[in-house]
């Protein structure tokens, strides 16, 4: 018999930057656990091509285009979500750039800014809209809800070039603890998840890269580069009653980069 707390029938998961990558991968395995899904992302033709995956799964699955920079686009997307699905129970910020410079003596305030722009600030309008509707629903009896952000190794490890990028992501962590803390009365858990040398596009340079391969990812003890789909697991824990009691945490998946 199948553990039952990870089946997560009859539960909604939203999911930001879900059309490709790691949060594909979530999503993916969301759905194979059960979950209706809906994705956001800001190319209708990745969405188109997200969709077209999920829908073979058996679950509801809904493909928002969106922009998190865009705060307004944010709360008219998650209102429409909460309808069209009928609740949302979990939500997972993943959504974000990679954007660095050169040296950090080189980099520019519009890098700055556009990091912190998708990175936190879309970060923090999910977030605070996921809490809106979970609270209400706790308040109307409902209690409960997950709440998840992808964060980075790059928010504990120094990364070089990448500053703006690192701070958004060390920022994510403190604001999901806070949330953790504030929102644990509604039965609602906050988690980060922090990624190290994934295969994506954001990294598809590294990946090209013979020095790269050579250098780092032969330092990771698993001995190679991280997939999406090493995602699931962790987003069906963090999605199903298994982590009813698990909040304020940071899951570090990095293939064991940062030990060694």
């Amino acid at each position: 018999m199948a553990y039952e707390p990870f089946n997560l029938k009859g539960k909604v998961a939203l999911v930001t930057g879900g059309n490709r990558g790691i949060g594909l991968g979530m999503a993916r395995a969301l759905a194979q656990a059960g979950s209706d899904v809906v994705i956001w992302g800001s190319s209708a033709t990745h969405n188109l091509a997200a969709l077209g995956q999920l829908d073979t799964l058996g679950v509801r699955v809904l493909a928002q285009q969106v922009d998190v920079s865009d705060e307004a686009a944010v709360v008219a997307a998650m209102a429409e979500a909460v309808v069209a699905m009928g609740r949302v129970d979990t939500v997972i910020a993943n959504a974000g750039i990679g954007a660095g410079a050169r040296s950090f003596s080189e980099m520019t305030v519009e890098i700055w800014r556009r990091n912190m722009a998708v990175n936190l600030e879309g970060a923090f309008f999910t977030c605070r809209e996921a809490c809106r509707h979970m609270v209400a629903r706790a308040q109307a009896g409902d209690p409960g809800g997950s709440i998840a952000v992808t964060s980075s190794l790059a928010a504990i490890d120094g990364a070089a070039r990448n500053e703006a990028y690192a701070a958004t992501k060390g920022g994510v962590i403190a604001m999901i603890k806070a949330i953790a803390v504030e929102h644990a009365r509604w039965g609602v858990r906050a988690n980060a998840i922090l990624p190290g040398w994934i295969a994506t596009d954001m990294t598809a340079g590294s990946q090209a890269s013979t020095v790269f391969n050579e250098k780092v990812i032969s330092r990771v003890p698993i001995r190679r580069w991280g997939e999406p789909e090493d995602f699931g697991g962790i987003a069906v824990y963090l999605a199903s009653s298994a982590s009813k009691y698990h909040t304020g945490d940071t899951f570090l998946i990095d293939g064991g980069y940062a030990i060694f």
